[in-house]
């Protein structure tokens, strides 16, 4: 099995582990709709190296539920069929317990909404299309280390919405595997986006590199080589599985 002729939706595509996605699916052959919310101008950019033809950019805060429901259809109506999901889109805000009460319960709201609850709304929205159409589909959603070794103070939320997607991913794989339907989570450590490098290579942060064996965060198109992989149908027996991509910071 490959991904030629195979269409996909991605969120959070317009940037890191999810343009590298883009880039190797439709290198692969397949077609992409690249969902973003801010990065505008780097969505324009996908659409410009890829063409109409290959990608599809759509827009959606996952934050709102109509929004959600909307990307999913339109993602849908772009191609007429969908073969596969791609989880990736995630908020990352600080929030400690010492900050004020409002602004933590506000980000413990907005970080599960968005890492959690949408991931659950569009696998969904996916399983039921998977199972009405009868020849299955992958999902593959994007957790983190954290979801198994905790984070910082300020990280809790993000931490505890990735162990719960964990979670939901094992569960889909039991559900549904008679259906066809296949789930993975992927759970990177420190990754090279623009994201991420700001915080490695501010003063002080050295520990975060020096905590992770190989030395260095992983290349985001190492993490899209095994997204694509899942997505191939080469590996449906791993079904349920999660896939660590951190450099064996596993202990520290």
């Amino acid at each position: 099995m490959t991904n030629k002729d195979k269409v996909f939706l991605i969120t959070g595509a317009a940037r890191g582990i999810g343009a590298a996605a883009v880039r190797r699916l439709i290198g692969d052959g397949a077609k992409v709709i690249a969902h973003y919310n801010s990065s505008e101008k780097e969505a324009a950019a996908l659409e410009k190296e890829f063409g109409p033809e290959n990608l599809k950019t759509l827009r959606a805060n996952l934050e709102i539920d109509a929004e959600i429901d909307a990307l999913w259809d339109q993602a849908l109506g772009w191609q007429g069929r969908l073969d596969g999901l791609v989880n990736n889109a995630a908020l990352m805000v600080s929030s400690a317990p010492e900050a004020p009460e409002d602004q933590w319960r506000e980000d413990w709201r907005r970080t599960l909404k968005v890492n959690t609850q949408a991931v659950a709304d569009l696998s969904r929205h996916a399983i039921l299309y998977f199972k009405d159409r009868g020849q299955g589909g992958a999902i593959v959603n994007i957790a983190s280390r954290a979801g198994f070794r905790g984070d910082a103070p300020d990280s809790m939320h993000y931490a505890a919405s990735k162990g719960a997607v964990i979670a939901l991913t094992r569960s889909i794989a039991k559900g549904y595997a008679k259906h066809g339907i296949l789930a993975y989570t992927v759970a990177p450590g420190w990754v090279a986006t623009e994201r991420v490098l700001p915080k490695l290579t501010k003063p002080g942060n050295e520990f975060l590199l020096g905590e992770i064996p190989m030395g260095e965060a992983a290349p985001p198109e190492e993490v899209a080589n095994i997204i694509a992989f899942l997505l191939s149908g080469q590996a449906r027996h791993a079904t349920g599985a999660t896939f660590d991509i951190n450099g064996a910071s596993y202990f520290h």
